[in-house]
């Protein structure tokens, strides 16, 4: 018997590092195709990822960087329409196998299942962007595995806004302090830790290494698997060399206490 009920996940960098391996490339690919020279390399597309949102990140850049549309041209449009050529080349990647999920994150949902444990997402991507990636991530069925799907423009504000969060809260039917969140940017935490979530583990990557998490209680590089061990930065793992359930069990229960102990 463990002391939460559900785990709620990020997807984009969290789940499967999307962003280096997908997002990215369908951006620049979706450019091409519309004829643009705009090319998001790593560094810029890392600067970027500030911005929650795949079309308010374009907004950002064409304000950022100055440039002008066609005479007639209408910006919502414009940008409407690159993202969707961006979604079609995302997709594309998927289905090819090309962005895997992160170590550790399928051993975790296969234990969380096995112990009764509910298991949901909250993200700011599309929803057709992440039943694609769990139709396409080894695992048949997978999409079935999660109660509570809630993703894209949803909610009035993206993260760092708690709304998503509080939404996926809303539709799990519980507390905060029922739920583990698992994040893996400085944007994503405040959003976790504004919603009330204070049991949070941040997994981070090459694009949010070295953020601010805030009053996140653990931060580790990865959730880790038999052999590859997770390498913790912030907290403490205690007797486990993974995020396993024991190990989030003792998070919770010391989270939990400390919040107790401060009202």
């Amino acid at each position: 018997m463990f002391g939460f009920k559900a785990l709620i996940f990020d997807v984009d960098g969290t789940t499967a590092d999307t962003e280096r391996d997908g997002h990215r490339p369908a951006f620049n690919a979706a450019f091409a195709e519309a004829g643009l020279d705009w090319q998001w390399d790593a560094r810029r597309y890392g600067e970027l990822l500030s911005v929650a949102g795949g079309k308010e990140r374009i907004k950002y850049f064409i304000d950022s960087e100055g440039i002008t549309l066609e005479p007639g041209q209408d910006l919502d449009t414009f940008i409407a329409d690159l993202h969707e050529r961006k979604t079609r080349h995302y997709l594309s990647l998927l289905s090819e196998g090309a962005v895997a999920l992160r170590p550790g994150v399928l051993r975790l949902w296969r234990a969380a299942r096995a112990a009764g444990i509910r298991l949901a997402i909250a993200t700011t991507t599309t929803p057709d962007n992440v039943f694609a990636l769990l139709a396409h991530a080894g695992e048949p069925g997978l999409v079935d595995w999660f109660e509570v799907i809630a993703a894209g423009d949803v909610v009035p504000n993206k993260k760092p806004a708690a709304d998503i969060f509080v939404l996926a809260l809303a539709e799990l039917g519980l507390e905060p302090d029922d739920c583990i969140a698992f994040e893996d940017s400085d944007n994503g935490a405040r959003a976790a830790l504004d919603a009330g979530l204070r049991s949070l583990v941040i997994t981070v990557n090459d694009y949010t290494a070295g953020q601010d998490f805030g009053a996140a209680p653990l931060i580790v590089d990865q959730l880790g698997e038999p052999g590859a061990p997770s390498r913790v930065l912030v907290g403490d793992l205690q007797d486990s060399s993974c995020v396993d359930l024991a190990a989030l069990d003792r998070l919770h229960a010391r989270v939990h206490a400390h919040s107790q102990g401060l009202r």
